[in-house]
Formats: C-alpha cells, structure tokens, sequence
C-alpha cells in the first residue's frame, strides 16, 4: 500500500471492541473523512487498523535464517535470505510499508478523534476521546520501533539513521521526498508517544468502584464508576495499556542501548534497566516470575481456561485465543507444520545442533566444560537442563506416546534424517509452541486452544538482566532491589537448573561482568527460542551471523549408537547486513532517502 495513495479512498476497516477476544470485521464502505464524526464506529476503524496490523507474527518464522534452526521447506524465503538472496529489494524482514501505513492511519486518527462524538454524555466523551488517544500514542510508539529494527542504520557518512518521522498526516499535497531522522531522534519520538499514551491510558483494564475514579474524571463530574467502567473497564482487556506500553518503551531502550547502535545514541544500559524495572517492580520483582513462565505453551488447562482478553502470569501481552483446524488458524497450524512425519505433520522448522549444544547440563555447566558437566558423547541427551526436553525432539525421545526415531538405523522410519522431504535435516523437530494433546491427521484432526505472545514477561526479565549487567555488573542494583545475577539465578531454577548443587557454573559468573554477558545471552536464546527473538538479538549485539548451522547423524553399531556431527547450511550474510535495508523502490523514489551502509 503506497502512504501517499492512502487518503484518497477512506476504507472502513476492523470495527473497534473487546469482544471474545478483541476485534470482529466490518462491511467494507468507501467514507470520507467527516462521516466519522457522528460515527464512533467508522471512526474506530482507523485504530482498528493499527490492531489489524500489529507487527507479531503468530508462529515461528525467522529464528530457521539464524544458528538455532533450519528449514525442510526449500521454498521458504528465511532460508533463502540466510543463504545469500537477502537484498534492498528482497527483504522477508521489511517492516516499512506495513508499519508506515500503520503510522499514517494512527496520525489520521488522532487528528480527528477529539471531533468524534464518542457518547452523549461530555464527560464519558472525554473519557473517550482520552482512552483512545493513548492507545494510538501507544501503537504508534510500536510501529516506530519496529522500524528502526528493520531499517535503522547507518549511513555512508558515519551517521546512525532511523526513519523519517511522521507526526501528522500525509494527503496528495504532502512533500513525500523526506529525509529520514536520526536513530536518537526516532527514539525519542518513541519515548515521547509513550510518556504522552501513559498519562491517558489506565494501567489496566479493570472494573472500578465509585471511591476509585481517578481524581481527573472526578473533577469533570464523573461520580458513577459504570461510566467509567465503560470506557477502561475489564471489557476493553486485550487492547494496549500502560503496563504494555511501558513495556514496549524497555524493549525500544534496550534497542538503542545495545552494541549495533549505543555510539549513536544516548541511550545507555541504565535507562533500559532503569526502564525494564518499572515493568518488574510492578509484579513484585523477582519474586514475580512465574514459576511455569518457561513452558506458556503447553500450561494447557491455563490457555483453555482463559477468558476474554485475560493473561496468564507469565504474558504481559496477547493475541486472540483460537482452537480452529482451518490451515490459517493457530489451533492446529504449527502442529501441521511441524510435528514429525509419522505424527501426520510437515516437521519444517529443524532445531540445529549448535542450540542443542546451547543448553547446559542439568548441574549448570555448559556442556563444553569437560572438568565439571559430565557430559557424555555418547549419551548426550541424558542430564540436561530440562529445557531441552521442553522444546526440542531429539532421538529417542517420547512424544504423543510414541518413540521419535530420527536416526538412521530404522530404515522405514520417516521421521529419520534426510528420509524424505518433510524429514528433519538436523536429526530434531520442534516441540516448543506446540501442544502435544493437538492430533494434525487429516482424517480426525483435533485442535486445541492457542494464542499468539506478543510480550512474555521472561523477555523483560533477561532485558533487565541484561542492561543492569552492562550498567553496574552481575551482582549492582542501581536504585532496585535486585540484579543481573538474582534473574538469571531466578530463571535457570525454575527450569531446574544447578537446583541440586547451587548452580556452582553461575557462581563463576557472578564475578566476571564478561561471562556473566555470555551467559545472560545464552539464557536469552534458550527461553525465547523460536519466538522469534534470535535473528534481531544476534544483529543488536553484532554477534557472528555466519555461524554454520549442523545436525547430527545417529548410527547404530553393535546396538550401540554412534554420533556423527554433519554440517546442514552454510549462512552467507555480509557484515553490513547487521542492519537492514530501507526498500530499493523507495530508495529510488525520493531522493533525500539514504540508504543504509552496503545496501
């Protein structure tokens, strides 16, 4: 969709309500703009738009163009990005057009919405008009991030850029031809959105006595709490609210404040701890991880029992709750995606064995430690952090009742290495994301709930562990009451890691800044493998990205089993890729639009 073409023909999108769980579709309509002003409902459709297009994905996709997954789908253009395809013209990762014309729709609404009449009642209006605001400064906020994560960079000339920032408007008279601001001023644009959505939206939605209307609404005559129960009322759950936006705002801190872009900016690890512990503090802390965080997915009697727009302990933010069998819809997608061959799935998305490798053993040495893990090559699967049973088929593991074998020694065994074109090429299949009680057979398919996580708690955690060890090292608090140490220490307990020997490998760490920044970043891998996280972190901490991704080969000798590493994909990314591409056609378009360095 061209911005510029976007005002010519209003389109009535999305209608605007929580119901189970969030937003239903409307009859397309050609409107202008003024007839939005006696129709709330049109006017939410430009709001509506921006839900329509958030920027989540709501399966795995790009963690197979990274070292911790391949796919068996030649096709799928992540693997062909990782292989060398990815340009200013072919970029699977663009955010540019979506979250432009995201940023456009938003601009109109928020010109518009103090017109609309949203109630009868001035005061319920203003209500109104104050709710809906603040959550366009809040999307608008995202998309802004989004962006700079796609396309922020720098130039030729040494200077790091983000996206030209658009506060208002574009009609067919606007200058299009724009120059794109700094990083740091995008950033702060980011900042500002959501300091101004914070002091409109509630932090959450949720029904209030009369004694509880805020001071504000008293003071405009609000004395009833229905009506503002209406406006901020658990009714509304599922749309963003403070606590999602101040998330979003440590998420976009710890961007900024990261090795690809700290020397052009002023961000610094303090404020992204700083701003990762406001979210925190809010639950208490450390004290506030969920003790089943680690395993969201498969908590299934949590999922099925979710009301509408409700969160489990460990979500921060979610999408709609689904249990359709159609191949567009979550409730049995990424099992028939991604269940092994014999178990009626595709097995796409094939952990490597360089994340195998990434989780330590159940004592908390890393495998590589040949003093301390007791890891056995010949065994390897054996006394592992239980993670790896949570998230990855291996060899000989039990699934849905049944023996994977993904070894070769079994020779009418379709989910064996290489056997055929929906086999795994790395000797795993996935198991995190998915349910195991979900059957993908053709013949008697049986769905069950899921939902797309848009923000875990746990990814706030590791910002925070992550930035306070930068700022004040493992064991600093700054002005909290916890550090890097006491999260990671947190974390890899509630897995059931070190939790017979005291963790003696995390110890070590607790004094080297230096390997407790490693190890942060590993638990970062292993929690928020396959959601998505690993291509932008390796690039935000300008990490190797030509890491060969391998597999294992598992033979059987004299009933013994022999393991063989193999190498799977080579990756063939050049060192300016670190950041992404402004989109070639725009490039070549507006003149004044620099492309990012290399590209």
């Amino acid at each position: 969709m061209k911005l510029k073409n976007i005002i010519r023909l209003m389109v009535l999108l999305p209608v605007l309500t929580a119901c189970e769980d969030m937003f239903s579709p409307a009859e397309e309509n050609n409107r202008g703009i003024d007839q939005m002003y006696t129709e709330p409902t049109y006017a939410q459709g430009l709001l509506g738009y921006a839900y329509a297009m958030l920027p989540y994905d709501t399966k795995s996709t790009s963690d197979v163009a990274t070292d911790d997954a391949v796919t068996n789908d030649l096709s799928n253009n992540y693997l062909k990005m990782s292989l060398g395809s990815w340009t200013s013209n072919n970029d699977p990762m663009s955010q540019w057009q979506a979250r432009r014309a995201t940023i456009q729709y938003l601009n109109l609404f928020l010109e518009n919405v103090d017109k609309v009449s949203w109630a009868k009642e001035e005061k319920v209006r203003t209500m109104y008009c104050d709710h809906l605001k603040g959550e366009a400064y809040a999307l608008r906020a995202l998309n802004m991030y989004y962006l700079l994560m796609a396309h922020g960079g720098w130039s030729s000339g040494g200077e790091l850029l983000g996206v030209p920032i658009l506060t208002a408007s574009e009609d067919n008279s606007s200058d299009f031809n724009l120059s794109r601001n700094t990083f740091q001023d995008c950033v702060d644009q980011i900042f500002k959105d959501i300091d101004e959505s914070l002091t409109l939206l509630p932090l959450d939605y949720i029904n209030i006595k009369d004694a509880e209307i805020p001071a504000k609404y008293k003071e405009i005559g609000v004395t009833n709490a229905s009506d503002y129960n209406r406006v901020f009322g658990t009714y509304m759950r599922g749309r963003i609210s403070g606590r999602i936006a101040e998330a979003i705002r440590a998420q976009a801190a710890l961007l900024a404040s990261s090795p690809a872009y700290n020397q052009g900016t002023t961000v610094t690890a303090e404020n992204a701890a700083d701003y990762a512990a406001v979210v925190l503090d809010r639950i208490n802390g450390v004290a506030g991880l969920d003790p089943t965080g680690y395993t969201w997915y498969m908590n299934t009697s949590d999922i099925d029992n979710l009301g509408s727009g409700a969160v489990p302990p460990e979500i921060l933010w979610r999408g709609n709750k689904t249990n359709g069998d159609s191949d567009w819809d979550m409730g049995l997608q990424q099992e028939k995606d991604n269940f092994p061959p014999t178990l009626y799935g595709k097995g796409r998305i094939n952990p490597t064995q360089n994340l195998v490798d990434a989780f330590p053993m159940a004592n908390g040495y890393p495998i590589s430690d040949a003093v301390n893990s007791e890891y056995s090559i010949s065994n390897p699967y054996v006394n592992r952090d239980p993670r790896l049973d949570k998230y990855i088929i291996y060899n000989g593991a039990k699934y849905k009742d049944k023996e994977i074998i993904t070894g070769t020694y079994v020779s009418d065994n379709n989910d064996g290495l290489n056997k055929q074109s929906t086999s795994t090429r790395t000797g795993y299949y996935l198991r995190k994301l998915l349910r195991e009680d979900c059957n993908a057979s053709t013949s008697s398919p049986n769905a069950k709930y899921h939902y797309p996580v848009r923000i875990r708690y746990t990814e706030i955690f590791l910002a925070y562990a992550e930035a306070s060890n930068e700022a004040w090292g493992p064991t600093g608090t700054g002005t909290h009451s916890y550090s890097a140490y006491d999260i990671i220490k947190a974390i890899r307990a509630r897995a059931g890691v070190g939790i017979n020997n005291g963790d003696p490998y995390l110890e070590q760490c607790k004094v080297d800044k230096d390997k407790m920044r490693e190890l942060i970043r590993n638990e970062r891998r292993l929690e928020l493998c396959f959601e998505n996280k690993r291509f932008w972190d390796l690039r935000r901490w300008k990490e190797v990205l030509n890491v060969k991704a391998e597999g294992v080969r598992i033979e059987k000798n004299n009933d013994v089993l022999n393991y063989t590493m193999i190498d799977v994909e080579n990756r063939d990314y050049k060192d300016y890729m670190y950041y992404g591409p402004i989109p070639y056609d725009e490039v070549l378009k507006w003149s004044n639009l620099e492309q990012n360095k290399g590209w």
